[in-house]
């Protein structure tokens, strides 16, 4: 995948405000959240060149999200973050058009949509924490950093028994990581800390153990869909219509923007991109 590097305005611009009105923020991607729900969310939280991504922890099929998002901005700043999230949401509609229903194309979509490599490097600021479990034994597992792997970010994104677990190291591993079985993050420096999830309760008791410091959080929030449906998983239909894709996007969007008026009014107030009619 090929991001053309350009100048980023709207993150100048952020980058020239004092450093005291830098916001640090978290994200936990939880498996259940719907995944062109979470590029909505994600889309509108570039949007704000305040705010500044510390971490994504994500578990499912967010971690592929996550890892897009972090390829992104290593290369293009978040003009690059933007078009690379669209850039793989555009594979992930094409192939599920055009794949057999018993094929598993996430790899090949992966493989287009980030270098691993990149993810490596020290200019790769955000900090990826993909969570997969061990099919045999259940424990989770936290691919970081170094761990950080096309297998480790596919076998995060499988869906227990309808695909095979990913082999790492010997080991099996698939999606359905639960975050309670995890210990709590410390982050150095005070920040929000937001959680997506498919449901309002969806993630608020798993996810408890899994949180900042309590003295390194300024505030924590759940954002879910609230037309979130209970279906089956992204690929077992034969189709996934991109209109359809861009609704729950929008809808990712607006939930982004709602959370952002209500608790942090002065950073929509700072933002200099205009977010609406940017899509066609």
């Amino acid at each position: 995948m090929h991001i053309q590097a350009a100048t980023d305005q709207a993150f100048i611009a952020g980058a020239k405000l004092a450093m005291k009105d830098r916001q640090p923020i978290d994200i936990t991607l939880a498996n259940d959240a719907h995944g062109a729900f979470v590029w909505g969310v994600l889309d509108r939280l570039l949007d704000e060149p305040r705010l500044v991504f510390r971490s994504i922890t994500a578990s499912g099929f967010g971690g592929m999200e996550a890892a897009v998002l972090a390829y992104g901005l290593a290369l293009g700043g978040r003009r690059g973050a933007r078009t690379a999230l669209t850039n793989f949401w555009r594979r992930v509609s094409h192939a599920s058009m055009s794949v057999a229903v018993t094929a598993n194309p996430l790899r090949s979509i992966l493989e287009q949509s980030i270098d691993i490599a990149e993810l490596h490097k020290d200019s790769c600021q955000l900090k990826l924490n993909i969570l997969a479990s061990n099919a045999r034994t259940d424990t989770v597992t936290i691919f970081s950093g170094d761990q950080l792997s096309i297998d480790a970010i596919l076998a995060g994104a499988t869906v227990p028994f309808l695909f095979p677990a990913v082999e790492i190291d010997g080991d099996p591993y698939w999606g359905e990581g639960d975050f309670s079985a995890l210990p709590p993050v410390q982050p150095i420096e005070a920040g929000h800390w937001l959680v997506v999830s498919g449901k309002p309760s969806g993630c608020m008791t798993p996810c408890a153990a899994y949180r900042p410091a309590a003295n390194a959080v300024n505030s924590a929030s759940v954002l879910f869909d609230s037309h979130h449906r209970t279906s089956a998983a992204l690929f077992t239909r034969p189709w996934t219509d991109w209109g359809e894709l861009t609704d729950m996007r929008d809808r990712g969007r607006q939930r982004a923007e709602d959370w952002l008026l209500a608790d942090h009014p002065s950073l929509s107030e700072s933002s200099f991109v205009d977010s609406k009619n940017r899509y066609v």
